[in-house]
């Protein structure tokens, strides 16, 4: 068992196997099992909790410009595009306005646009809200995050001095920068933890005592609210010596959300693909990638292995997509619906094996779809299990050109040589 990340040894370890899932649940295309929030979002979950953040205030037109201004105050401010992805102020995303005016120019620029980060795809995220916050007096900009570090089963605090900077960096090149400290679950987060976080920082005063308070309230936050990821950068030490969360990001566990019924009215299906969106309002698991060969699969780790075999086989998966267990033939076709929205595919391969479902049901589900959609491309069919000569049965009887292999390897093949025709 690991210890609490107290030695050097550790951090140079684990450092940046934690930072790669951090990496993932940034990644548009990954952690499909969580939900984001926007900064927004975050900072008002923060502020539930008892963790300080600036003053700000959320617009999504420029006519809550004067309102917002005068709630804030000051005479100098933030404008930061509210968009699901992390390096924004890289790719123009976050602006220091001097002026009234200049807050102007900062939110017309923005809204209505859409954003491309390091994080996002070619195509980027809309921005449909802005974020207009106060300025802050940084003497010291530090990091920390909150996750489930699933190799040791336990809550993880990743904490760095070096806040503000591509963290991923100061893992590869010092990963001793880093401090990574285990929760134990029974006992949960100890005061001496805290502690041994504040002199690895080299706090003092007010900006020691107040990081114990602060990541106790994160760990609360973290486990009360289900969150699978918290990561604020950066986390800085004011010139009055207090501490102040200026970023805030929070991940809320898929999962839990039937626990959660007001996060779960914070999504914000623009920021999701649309054929995503759709996907979960109808039960199917469904990823968008950049290949040509689509997928239609029962079951996660099936549609995994057909994935790999179409690239053994020299094709490219257009998507993943599992339409699960009990799937019915409603279903299928919703499924096909959404294949053929995506004009990258070329062939499409259904490879189910009847277990919990019936495969005569899926070749309904099938057919049903390819006369509703007026179907032209290449199908290949793989059925196995409950019903399945049934199911081929009814595919061969159907008159259309649905082409059955006999197992999964053939079926790939088929199915990447149709796509290259």
């Amino acid at each position: 068992m690991l210890d609490d990340g107290n030695s050097c040894l550790d951090r140079g370890k684990y450092a940046a196997y934690l930072l790669a899932q951090l990496a993932d649940s940034s990644n548009d295309k990954q952690g499909k099992d969580k939900m984001n929030l926007h900064e927004y979002q975050a900072k008002q979950l923060f502020n539930q909790y008892g963790v300080a953040t600036p003053a700000g205030q959320m617009i999504s037109s420029p006519h809550e410009i004067e309102s917002a201004l005068a709630s804030i105050g000051g005479e100098r401010w933030v404008v930061k595009a509210q968009v699901h992805s992390g390096g924004r102020g890289k790719a123009g995303g976050v602006k220091v306005a001097d002026s009234a005016t200049a807050v102007s120019q900062a939110v017309n620029s923005m809204l209505g646009s859409v954003l491309v980060t390091a994080q996002t795809t070619a195509e980027g995220l809309p921005v449909n809200k802005v974020w207009i916050e106060a300025p802050s007096s940084i003497a010291r900009e530090l990091y920390l995050a909150v996750l489930l570090d699933r190799a040791t089963q336990r809550i993880a605090f990743m904490i760095s001095a070096a806040g503000g900077m591509d963290i991923e960096e100061v893992a590869e090149k010092t990963p001793e920068a880093i401090l990574t400290l285990y929760v134990d679950p029974l006992a949960g987060l100890q005061p001496y933890q805290c502690r041994q976080a504040g002199f690895f920082l080299q706090l003092s005063g007010n900006a020691f005592k107040q990081l114990q308070q602060l990541m106790q309230r994160l760990y609360q936050l973290y486990c009360e609210q289900d969150i699978s990821l918290l990561e604020v950068n950066p986390l800085v030490v004011t010139e009055a010596g207090d501490l102040l969360a200026l970023d805030a990001k929070i991940n809320i566990d898929d999962n839990a959300l039937y626990r959660h019924a007001e996060l779960a009215e914070l999504f914000d299906p623009t920021q999701e693909n649309p054929v995503e969106v759709i996907a979960r309002e109808f039960g199917l698991n469904y990823i968008a990638l950049e290949g040509n060969v689509a997928c239609m699969v029962n079951g996660a780790g099936l549609a995994m292995a057909t994935m790999d075999l179409i690239q053994q086989q020299g094709g490219e998966p257009a998507n993943f997509l599992d339409v699960g267990g009990g799937t019915t033939a409603e279903r299928v076709a919703e499924a096909f619906k959404l294949i053929l929205s995506d004009n990258k595919v070329k062939s499409i391969l259904v490879n189910i094996f009847g277990g919990i479902v019936r495969c005569d049901l899926i070749a309904q589900g099938i057919i049903q779809a390819a006369k509703e959609v007026g179907l032209t491309l290449p199908v290949i069919v793989r059925l196995e299990g409950t019903n399945a000569d049934l199911g081929r049965t009814l595919l061969a009887g159907s008159g259309m050109d649905l082409r059955v292999a006999q197992d999964l390897t053939e079926a790939a093949a088929l199915a990447v040589a149709a796509a290259g025709e």
